[in-house]
């Protein structure tokens, strides 16, 4: 509470919980009406806020929508100006500039989302190196933002658009200066191997002797280059993302490859040696049957197969992920699918998969339902974190409970096309009618 500025990064809707509970862990008003001078400015950012920040807008004085780059030096200037003077001034101030949502004056147009357009200008990479962290034993670097794909379920397109790469020389700069402290290299991003210059980079940093590791690869294209880099690099897992095991659901999200571009990769990375491939897929996807899920079984046993034709050690994973509509995608007007017709599923893949030695991991069907209310929720939402004593399943029902909150209409009705969204607030990367005629276009799929 010492502090001028209190700032956030929201990246996932479950991180909301943790907001009431650090105000209050610092003595703070939760509520941004019942501050004054003498407390803290309370900023939020990231990809959920530029979404939709109607979740936690009571809490928060202002919300940067889109990039910090181009947003925090514009803040700068009035924060200082302000000098810790009048509170009611600063916020009016802060709320004319591009990208601040200030949710107590904000008067007019949707709030446009900002976006740094020269990534070299900013290099993102490890600042805290430790143990102790997820990925500690990785320096990571970010390669490339943003997503052309498309892809109806996903929010980068939203969020973080257009795509963007940075300069081999400014990667490979970057690289050198994370070798004093690691010798693996992770390399960052929602596409990382649709940079253009892929290959020529994960060769250059092989040679220099780093370890490499990349967050994903795309099933099509496909780079054998990159692939044979990442063994020399000792990667020992791959990432894909086929999402669901039907060509009939795939189409229905625009992921565009089919069942063979899916086989080959898997052949390829086993040929190359790399211990795992991880597979992603969504389940309770919308028109999802109990063949999409044996589709899926099929798919990753013929995999398996292909893997043992190479006599390779390599291992097939499945990490499961339940559809959660996003605030500015086609799929945003679409329900959820109820947690116990997931659990039954998750657990049709489990036995089918389970005893043929293939690992599934899943999150949680019912956690999954809480992130769908936080994604298309609105300022209700609020009192209901705000009530939440402990940050459980129970202790989020009995406080949804208690604020009357209706977890079905967020989470489990398709909202007409006309409906009025929360999120409308802020300008989304793609306009309405767009994402109403991407809608279109799935559903015809079905």
């Amino acid at each position: 509470a010492d502090f001028s500025v209190l700032a956030f990064t929201v990246s996932y809707e479950l991180d909301y919980f943790h907001i009431p509970q650090l105000l209050r862990a610092a003595g703070l008003p939760l509520y941004a009406a019942e501050r004054d001078k003498r407390h803290p400015l309370v900023i939020a950012g990231g990809p959920c806020i530029t979404a939709n920040p109607l979740p936690v807008a009571p809490f928060i004085d202002c919300c940067g929508i889109g990039e910090a780059e181009p947003l925090i030096p514009a803040l700068i200037d009035p924060l200082l100006e302000s000098g810790g003077g009048n509170r009611r001034e600063l916020l009016e101030s802060l709320s004319r500039l591009p990208g601040i949502y200030a949710p107590g004056y904000h008067r007019g147009a949707p709030v446009a989302r900002q976006w740094a357009e020269d990534l070299d200008a900013f290099p993102v990479s490890s600042v805290i190196l430790t143990p102790d962290t997820e990925l500690g034993k990785l320096f990571l670097i970010e390669i490339e933002r943003g997503c052309g794909r498309g892809c109806r379920f996903c929010l980068v397109h939203n969020a973080f658009s257009p795509m963007r790469f940075r300069s081999v020389a400014s990667i490979v700069q970057q690289a050198r200066q994370g070798l004093d402290y690691r010798r693996n290299i992770g390399l960052v991003g929602p596409a990382v191997s649709d940079h253009p210059d892929i290959e020529e980079l994960a060769e250059t940093l092989v040679s220099m002797g780093a370890g490499l590791s990349v967050s994903s690869l795309r099933v099509k294209p496909f780079s054998g280059r990159l692939l044979a880099a990442l063994a020399r690099g000792g990667a020992r897992t791959v990432t894909l993302a086929p999402e669901a095991g039907s060509l009939r659901l795939r189409q229905l999200m625009k992921k565009g490859v089919s069942e063979d571009d899916i086989l080959r990769v898997i052949e390829q990375v086993a040929r190359q040696g790399i211990k795992q491939v991880k597979l992603y897929f969504i389940i309770g996807l919308p028109t999802e049957s109990d063949e999409d899920i044996a589709a899926i079984t099929r798919l990753v046993l013929k995999g398996k197969e292909l893997i043992e034709r190479q006599r390779s050690a390599t291992r097939l994973a499945l990490n499961i992920a339940p559809f959660v509509p996003k605030a500015g995608t086609p799929f945003q007007w679409l329900p959820m699918t109820p947690p116990d017709i997931v659990n039954r599923r998750l657990s049709l893949l489990k036995k089918s998969l389970s005893p043929r030695g293939i690992q599934v991991r899943a999150e949680s069907p019912a956690w999954s339902q809480v992130q769908g209310v936080l994604s298309r929720g609105d300022r209700r939402l609020a009192e209901v974190l705000a009530n939440t004593e402990e940050v459980t399943l129970a202790g989020w029902r009995r406080a949804a409970a208690q604020c009357q909150l209706d977890i079905d209409y967020f989470a489990g009705q398709h909202w007409e096309l006309d409906a009025s969204l929360p999120w409308e607030i802020v300008s989304a990367a793609t306009d309405r009618a767009y994402l109403a005629e991407e809608l279109s276009r799935a559903l015809k799929t079905a």
